[in-house]
């Protein structure tokens, strides 16, 4: 984290805030006006225990983020602008030098807000991330009276914590200069890697077989003894699972003939933690599955001094989604540079500060993020801090993406219908799932919505129980967002108002994912295996991967990806992802032990596009967006004159 020391005394500006707020407690003198933070209330007080009031001494230690020069709104102006084909300013790009002086607060604005903070008997420990936000400690005492709120203890989410009670407000005075502030809330919102594994990949994980080379080679008429013969589904022979295609196939598949590599492009990961084996990962998969291994230095690590929360986190759970991440983009572009940056924990603030880092170094052009939360999770200020760092990555041309989520429409997961963070923000890619018939050939044999409704074979062995709705992409309509204007006439106009989830899909389908190589535990000694993942964690990477291709063969930076797309949403560039599959589904077999037969092999059936509540149908969609770039795609911007 970069740290400023205090850039100015008090001005004069300021002096007269204080002096305003020392006259607002004397005799006769009338209030100083005060404005509420917008939705600054914790969302889960409804559903969390009070245990009384925070002690008066007990301490505080918060951030208030400041606005940008000319406010959000300015910013998001000149997003606009340099994102939109035909502007003015289509992607002529900010360097970070640039942004920072065109858009950082003032220095009366960080004075003003200092000012006020130490009258309110609050210490401000640093000024952080370029005048981005300001670091501040004191008592439960003080921060109550600098907010006019109740500050009490509360349990919820097996967590026991202090919020406040009502709305923050601050004084109007200083209410053009703060953005959000976090903190006063202590509870931790945690982000989960987005990928669906088909088995925690610590302890060790392998395919039982058989499993399929490539969609359809194996259909599943016999057990794996091939004495017992299997029942059909739905009156039909369905395939075996692929054990899990590799970058052949999805090159292929996806990207045609092309001779684009990636050469000379960088692409950022974020993810928590970091996989003390990954380059040696990395390599030895590419080697053995086609992609080719690195040059030197073509795979980056940066990672802060320590790292923390690592039990509540599960750390090692990071490893095989970092793993995914950097084998997924090599495969998709061989030759682009690849920079992991590790947040120190799965807590929202450490992913601010991570993604912070990457826009403030600008030494990459895409930027694959595969975690989330359920919407409801989230607090006005992360998502505003969030939202800033988006903002300053589009002016510097970079492109971020998330996954949309593995949870379909959350209901099943949280009991309300919404979409996840940070793919519902309008300044990034929201990247949804398929689930994806690659053939012989290397060829798209189909494509439909990743929705999966499980079938377990029962102890006869002759028919198949529902188990229900497990895991599909992550979509829907956002309620944090309103509708931006790049959707519109794409998206139906009588769906509901918020940001529609997803914008493109690719592959994501554990049944039909990808075949990753990483270090596990296994029990007969920690080693290098490979096992087959999914996850919309798959669909982020594989898109970055064709975004690398896209920003070689245009020889710039494209920024913020939306508005082109959807441009481009009926120009056949994007496959449109209608549903109905060829098969209902694919039989999939697993070790009972997770690792070889010895333990014996249980059977299940996995259902294609049935992704709870959410559709796959003609045009935009909630579970598939636009739909899948094809090969076109790769060459539709053209290099600069």
């Amino acid at each position: 984290m970069q740290v400023r020391k205090p850039l100015i005394a008090v001005t004069a500006t300021s002096a007269l805030v204080v002096a305003a707020l020392a006259g607002a407690g004397s005799a006769g003198a009338t209030p100083a006006a005060r404005k509420a933070l917008d939705q600054s209330t914790p969302a889960w007080l409804g559903k969390a225990h009070k245990l009384g009031g925070a002690s008066s001494k007990a301490p505080v230690d918060f951030r208030v983020y400041l606005a940008p020069r000319g406010g959000t709104a300015t910013v998001e102006a000149a997003v606009k602008a340099v994102s939109t084909p035909g502007s003015a300013t289509y992607h002529k790009y900010l360097s970070p030098a640039q942004y920072h002086q065109r858009y950082n607060p003032t220095a009366q604005s960080v004075a003003t807000v200092r000012s006020w903070l130490a009258h309110s008997g609050l210490t401000v420990r640093s000024v952080a991330g370029n005048n981005a936000y300001l670091r501040v400690t004191g008592s439960v005492a003080k921060a109550k009276a600098a907010f006019n709120t109740d500050i009490a203890r509360f349990q919820h989410d097996g967590q026991t914590v202090q919020a406040n009670t009502k709305a923050l407000t601050i004084p109007a005075a200083v209410s053009g200069s703060v953005l959000a502030v976090t903190g006063i809330d202590t509870s931790q919102a945690v982000k989960k890697p987005a990928s669906k594994p088909a088995s925690p990949p610590s302890p060790g994980f392998n395919n039982a077989r058989p499993c399929s080379t490539y969609y359809g080679q194996l259909k599943a008429t016999y057990q794996a003894d091939y004495a017992t013969a299997l029942p059909k589904f739905k009156g039909r022979v369905l395939p075996y699972a692929v054990c899990g295609y590799t970058g052949p196939q999805f090159r292929a598949a996806y990207e045609g003939n092309t001779k684009l590599t990636g050469a000379g492009v960088s692409v950022g990961i974020v993810d928590a933690y970091a996989s003390p084996t990954i380059a040696a990962d990395a390599n030895r998969y590419a080697r053995q599955n086609g992609d080719g291994s690195y040059r030197p230095g073509q795979l980056q690590q940066t990672v802060p001094s320590s790292f923390t929360h690592t039990k509540v986190c599960d750390a090692s759970g990071w490893y095989g989604e970092e793993t995914l991440d950097v084998e997924a983009v090599h495969a998709m572009a061989p030759d682009a540079n690849i920079h992991f940056y590790a947040s120190r924990s799965c807590y929202d603030a450490d992913f601010v500060t991570a993604i912070t880092k990457v826009v403030d170094e600008n030494k990459v052009s895409v930027v694959t993020n595969s975690y989330g939360e359920a919407d409801e999770y989230e607090t006005t200020g992360l998502l505003a801090a969030n939202h800033a760092v988006f903002l300053q990555a589009a002016l510097q041309g970079i492109s971020f993406l998330f996954s949309s989520g593995d949870n379909g429409d959350e209901l099943a997961n949280t009991a309300i219908r919404q979409t996840d963070s940070s793919a519902s923000d309008p300044a990034v890619t929201a990247v949804g799932g398929t689930s994806t018939a690659i053939g012989i050939d290397g060829s798209l044999k189909w494509q439909t919505g990743w929705g999966t409704e499980k079938y377990a074979l029962d102890a006869s062995g002759k028919t198949w129980d529902p188990l229900g709705f497990i895991y599909g992409a992550g979509g829907g309509y956002s309620k944090l967002f309103n509708r931006p204007g790049y959707q519109q006439g794409v998206v139906p106009p009588l769906a509901q108002p918020g940001r529609a989830v997803p914008d493109v899909a690719m592959d994501a389908d554990p049944t039909t994912g990808m075949l990753v190589g990483q270090t596990q535990a296994f029990t007969t000694g920690v080693h290098y295996g490979e096992y087959r993942i999914g996850g919309t964690s798959l669909a982020s990477p594989l898109f970055a991967g064709m975004t690398a291709l896209l920003t070689q063969n245009a020889q710039h930076r494209l920024g913020f990806l939306n508005p082109m797309i959807y441009k481009q949403a009926r120009s056949g560039l994007f496959d449109d992802v209608k549903g109905a599959p060829v098969d209902p589904g694919n039989v999939r077999v697993d070790y009972v032990n997770g690792e070889n037969p010895a333990g014996g092999l249980v059977y299940s059936v996995r259902t294609f596009d049935q992704d709870s509540s959410l559709t796959t149908v003609k045009g935009w969609d909630d579970v598939t967006g636009v739909g899948v770039p094809n090969a076109g795609w790769l060459t539709s911007v053209k290099p600069a004159v």
